[in-house]
């Protein structure tokens, strides 16, 4: 079974082996142990309760526990911007017209803006490759969201999630090679590794402040912004499924779309509920129950865990699978959180 859990200082020597399949464009999770390392202590710190809100990470990873193994991760971000800028391309429109010429003319722009400074950030998704079936990704990518349902206070009003952009298999991106090479001298993917870092200094002190004209891009950059990398397309149609939308605001590197929606908005935030632990069944409620697949979860902090099962959902109670209690550590008697893993099948 899989489950999705906090993060722990043991899971740095898995975790580097993860993200060596990560490749380009996956900017919060660079191939780099002492900066994996320092997210693992910054997550510990947030759950913990020590650290500030600027450097809230709350980290979890997905484990396979029938053979004790890492196979993906996921994360939020408490606030961005809040240590040093946050940096997106808001597009825009400028309008040229003349009445005396009959002229009247639509130009798409690209503004430097830091608009979602202090908004909570949904980031750092990836799946083993060999684990990308069945619910797997919807389980890892709407974990944060029950995360965020059982503790909304924790959270900022507003959320977003940056998608990774279209590059090739060699980590060429259209939009950095019209646009960004020309004001950094680097290869899109050394930027995109050393933001990932934590040196994004030279974003600010090399980045041009006035409006762009997105029109005297090449015709494949501008055909880029706002369109996701293929493989990030799922995680993109997830996010929409739960209410989040494509507003205007595109990364700098890649031009990849910032989805975003206000927290009470999400569906899953919004129809989730919690219920006491009436029974725990022996025998699995997967191949017993015709009931939809849930998310479920236990609702305390440190020890979070949320998987997949069905469940008998009765007022205030709920009847759960022994395998499901024992991999949320839950039973009779304590709280659980559900709702049902599709929006369409939700109240």
């Amino acid at each position: 079974m899989v489950v999705v859990r906090p993060i722990r200082a043991n899971d740095l020597a898995p975790l580097l082996a993860l993200v060596r399949d990560t490749g380009v464009g996956l900017t919060t999770l660079p191939n780099n142990e002492g900066l994996l390392r320092g997210r693992i202590e910054a997550s510990i710190a947030t759950f913990s309760g020590t650290a500030e809100k600027a450097d809230e990470q709350w980290v979890f990873v997905m484990e396979d526990t029938t053979q004790n193994k890492i196979v993906g991760i996921c994360a939020i971000a408490g606030a961005v911007g809040l240590r040093e800028p946050w940096y997106s391309y808001r597009v825009g429109t400028v309008v040229h017209a003349s009445r005396e010429l009959g002229i009247f003319t639509r130009t798409p722009t690209l503004f430097l803006s830091n608009d979602h400074t202090g908004a909570s950030e949904l980031c750092s998704l990836f799946l083993a490759p060999e684990y990308r079936v069945g619910r797997n990704g919807a389980l890892l990518s709407k974990s944060r969201l029950m995360f965020m349902a059982q503790f909304r206070e924790r959270f900022s009003p507003k959320v977003i999630a940056e998608l990774r952009g279209v590059s090739d298999e060699s980590g060429r991106s259209p939009f950095w090679e019209s646009l960004g090479r020309h004001f950094f001298s680097m290869d899109f993917a050394e930027a995109d590794y050393l933001t990932g870092i934590g040196k994004k200094s030279f974003v600010a002190e090399l980045m041009p402040k006035h409006p762009l004209y997105s029109s005297f891009l090449s015709k494949e950059a501008q055909a880029v912004i706002g369109e996701t990398h293929e493989m990030t397309r799922p995680a993109r149609r997830l996010l929409e499924q739960e209410g989040f939308r494509f507003e205007g605001h595109v990364d700098i590197f890649d031009a990849g779309p910032a989805l975003e929606s206000d927290l009470v908005d999400i569906d899953a935030v919004q129809k989730s509920t919690t219920h006491a632990v009436a029974a725990v069944t022996e025998a699995s409620a997967d191949s017993a129950s015709a009931a939809p697949l849930m998310l479920i979860s236990n609702v305390h902090l440190a020890e979070f865990r949320v998987g997949l099962g069905r469940c008998q959902i009765s007022d205030d109670n709920v009847v759960i699978s022994a395998d499901i209690a024992k991999a949320l550590g839950v039973m009779v008697g304590d709280t659980v959180r559900v709702v049902a893993l599709s929006p369409s099948e939700r109240a």
